[in-house]
């Protein structure tokens, strides 16, 4: 006896819903899954780059420190050197005299970190 020969559009009738009950579930969890992981990607390297940043800007305060603390402020000319001390002179003068003192910008350790 010969088997029944089924027409393959019968079978693509029959398994199509089958097949889409079984592979959407599926083919969603690996999009999720991709989706997931391509969020995790970026955020990890975004906190490498801050981390990067970070480091940056506290080698840059450790230079800046040890700059100052090595009393090497630059290279000034004679004049420059009398005008930086004539207006640290002045500065002096107008916080005796009840004048409003400006903020003073410090290099720390911690400079540019966001918490």
């Amino acid at each position: 006896m010969v088997p029944p020969v089924v027409p393959p559009f019968l079978v693509g009738l029959i398994v199509a819903p089958l097949a889409k009950r079984l592979l959407k579930p599926l083919v969603r969890g690996v999009v999720k899954t991709s989706v997931g992981i391509a969020m995790e990607v970026k955020k990890a390297a975004h906190e490498a780059g801050e981390n990067i940043h970070d480091l940056a800007a506290e080698v840059a305060a450790d230079v800046v420190t040890a700059q100052i603390a090595a009393g090497d402020t630059g290279t000034r000319s004679a004049d420059g050197q009398r005008a930086a001390e004539n207006s640290t002179e002045s500065e002096a003068v107008d916080r005796t005299e009840g004048g409003a003192r400006a903020p003073r910008i410090r290099a720390t350790a911690g400079a540019g970190r966001a918490y």
